[in-house]
C-alpha cells in the first residue's frame, strides 16, 4: 500500500493513508524543494553500477532527447521565454491521436523510460527489483502536483497509483503547433524527460488536457515550476500559447519573475 505522510513544506489535506500517484519530480528525495525547478535533474542515469550499452534506435531525434537538459547559471527567466512565444487562437483537434507522438515507452539501457523516470522520482530511496533490475518495488518521494510525501511498499503500488504525465499534453500540443512537426520531432517531444512527471492517478486524470488557463496544481508551491516548465517545452519545441494561457501563466508568474526557464537558452 501506499503511505501518505505529512510533507515538510505544505500541510496535506489528507493525512490518512491512501493510494497516491507518484509524480516524476526529476529529483531524488533528499534535498529537493519541489517548487525549484533548478532541483530537476533530467539526466536519466543508470539504475545499476554496471555500464550497459545503450540500444540502438531508429533515428536520432529518438535518442538526442535524452541528453543532459539541465539549467545554467544563465537560463533565462520563464517570463523572458513566455515573451517569445507566440500568441494564437488554437488549432484543429482533427487528426489527433496518441500515436501521432509514440507508440510506447522508448528503451533506454534495458530499463522503459517510464520506469526510468520513476527511479529517477523516488531517488536513493528506491529498491529495484532484482529480476529485471528496472522495476522499482519500493520507494518514498514528495508528489509534487498535490504535495503530498509518498510511501510505496510494493510494485502494485506504483502501478495503481502513479502516472507518467506530459506536462504540456499531447492534446494541446497537436493543437498549438505539434501537427506541423515531423514524425521524429513529436516523438521526441512525447518521450523528453522535460515533459514527464510521475504524479498522482487522481490529479491527473482531473488535469486532463488542459492548459495553464485551464489547469494548475492543487499545490500552489509548484505552480511556478510548473508553468516554467510548459513554457520551456513550448518554446524547445515551436509551439504556442493562447492569449488565456498566456495570461494565466503571467499571472502565476507574477509572484516568482525570477523563476527559471529548464533546459533552453534564448
Amino acid at each position: 500500500m501506499v503511505k501518505t505522510q505529512k510533507s515538510k513544506r505544505r500541510t496535506p489535506t489528507h493525512q490518512t493513508r491512501r493510494a497516491l500517484a507518484a509524480t516524476l519530480t526529476v529529483a531524488a528525495l533528499v534535498g529537493i524543494a519541489v517548487a525549484n525547478p533548478s532541483s530537476y535533474n533530467i539526466k536519466l542515469q543508470p539504475l545499476d553500477d554496471t555500464p550497459k550499452a545503450e540500444e540502438a534506435h531508429s533515428s536520432s531525434a529518438e535518442t538526442s532527447h535524452l541528453e543532459p537538459l539541465g539549467e545554467s547559471a544563465s537560463a533565462p527567466t520563464a517570463l523572458a521565454v513566455l515573451a517569445e512565444l507566440p500568441v494564437k487562437g488554437r488549432a484543429s483537434k482533427t487528426g489527433y491521436a496518441r500515436t501521432e507522438f509514440y507508440n510506447s515507452w522508448p528503451t533506454i539501457d534495458g530499463c522503459s523510460l517510464r520506469q526510468r523516470i520513476i527511479r529517477r522520482e523516488v531517488g536513493e530511496t528506491a529498491v529495484v527489483s532484482s529480476a529485471d533490475n528496472c522495476t522499482v518495488v519500493s520507494g518514498e518521494y514528495t508528489e509534487p502536483y498535490t504535495g503530498s510525501h509518498l510511501i510505496f511498499y510494493q510494485k502494485s503500488d506504483f502501478t495503481s497509483s502513479v502516472q507518467i504525465d506530459h506536462i504540456v499534453a499531447l492534446s494541446d500540443a497537436w493543437q498549438k503547433g505539434a501537427q506541423k512537426l515531423t514524425k521524429d520531432e513529436r516523438y521526441a517531444l512525447a518521450t523528453d524527460p522535460l515533459n514527464l512527471l510521475a504524479v498522482d492517478a487522481k490529479t491527473n486524470v482531473a488535469k486532463s488536457d488542459g492548459d495553464a488557463a485551464t489547469w494548475l496544481p492543487p499545490n500552489k508551491t509548484f505552480r511556478c515550476a510548473y508553468v516554467a516548465r510548459q513554457v520551456s517545452v513550448k518554446y524547445k519545441y515551436h509551439l504556442w500559447v493562447t492569449q488565456a494561457e498566456k495570461t494565466a501563466i503571467e499571472t502565476v508568474l507574477s509572484t516568482c519573475p525570477s523563476e527559471p526557464a529548464v533546459g533552453v537558452s534564448l
